[in-house]
C-alpha cells in the first residue's frame, strides 16, 4: 500500500525552486542538535543516557523529492509481523544497520533506502547529516542523512520489512496541528501516555523518527513554534 497525503495548511511556503538552496544553506549552519530532538521525546526518555560501547550503528535517509505542489519525504510503516524488529509496526525513515562492507554510514543509509523502498541512489545528492541519536530499546546509534532527488521516485516497498509507504509533503510537519500527544499501546501490554508525536494519515510518528524530524524542522524553520 502506498499512501500520499494531500497538501495541508502550510505555515511556511517555499517556492519549489528555492527550497533545496534554503535547505542546503541551513544544513551548513550549526545544527539545533539534541535539544531540538528532545522536544519531541517522551518524558520517560533519559536525555543523558550514555551510549554503550556495544551499540550498533545504523544509517537512515530523509529523502526530499518534488510532489505536485510541495517537496515531499518518504516514510515507511514497518511490518508488524517481523518478530526480529524491535520497532515493528512503527513509522520510520528508510535505513538500517551498518554492514561491514559499507564504505560509510552515508553509504549504509543509501543502500538500505534502495533495498527498502527502491530509492534511486544514483540520482540522490546527500546534503548533510543531522545529529546522531541513540535508541536504547534496540541499542542502535542512528545517523540520519538528508538528501534530495530532482524527480519523484517510483517507490517499491520491500515486502519482508515494509508494510506500506507514506509520501508526505514536508509542509505538513510545519503545521502545529500535525503535533499531538498520543497514547502508545504495545502488544506486550505496555502503555505510554502523552507521547509527543506527529500524525500522518491516522498513523502516529513518534520516538526516534519524530525526534529526528523535529531537528530537521528546526533546521528548515528555526522560528516555528514547537506546539500549537
Amino acid at each position: 500500500m502506498h499512501e500520499t497525503l494531500t497538501q495541508p495548511f502550510c505555515v511556511i511556503i517555499y517556492l519549489m525552486d528555492t527550497f533545496i538552496a534554503h535547505l542546503r544553506h541551513q544544513l551548513s549552519q550549526p545544527l539545533p542538535g539534541k535539544e531540538a530532538q528532545y522536544r519531541m521525546a517522551h518524558l520517560a526518555r533519559n536525555q543523558h543516557l550514555p551510549i554503550p560501547e556495544n551499540a550498533r550503528q545504523a544509517g537512515v535517509l530523509i529523502l526530499f523529492f518534488p510532489g505536485e505542489q510541495d517537496w515531499e519525504i518518504v516514510l515507511i510503516e514497518r511490518n508488524a509481523s517481523n518478530a526480529n524488529d524491535r520497532h515493528r509496526g512503527q513509522i520510520s525513515f528508510p535505513g538500517g544497520q551498518l554492514d561491514p562492507a559499507d564504505a560509510s554510514l552515508q553509504h549504509t543509509a543509501l543502500r538500505e533506502a534502495f533495498e527498502e523502498v527502491n530509492a534511486p541512489v544514483h540520482h540522490i545528492e546527500v546534503l548533510a547529516p543531522l545529529t546522531d541519536l541513540y535508541i536504547p530499546v534496540s541499542n542502535f546509534r542512528v545517523f540520519p542523512f538528508v538528501g534530495w532527488t530532482a524527480t519523484k521516485p517510483v517507490f517499491v516497498p520491500q515486502a519482508e520489512e515494509v508494510h506500506s509507504l507514506l509520501t508526505v509533503p514536508f509542509s505538513h510537519f510545519l503545521s502545529p496541528q500535525s503535533r499531538q500527544l498520543s497514547r502508545i499501546e504495545f502488544k506486550e501490554g505496555f502503555i505510554l501516555n502523552d507521547v509527543p508525536s506527529f500524525h500522518v494519515h491516522n498513523k502516529i510518528v513518534w520516538g526516534a523518527t519524530a525526534m529526528i524530524l523535529n531537528e530537521l524542522i528546526e533546521v528548515v524553520a528555526p522560528n516555528l513554534p514547537a506546539h500549537a
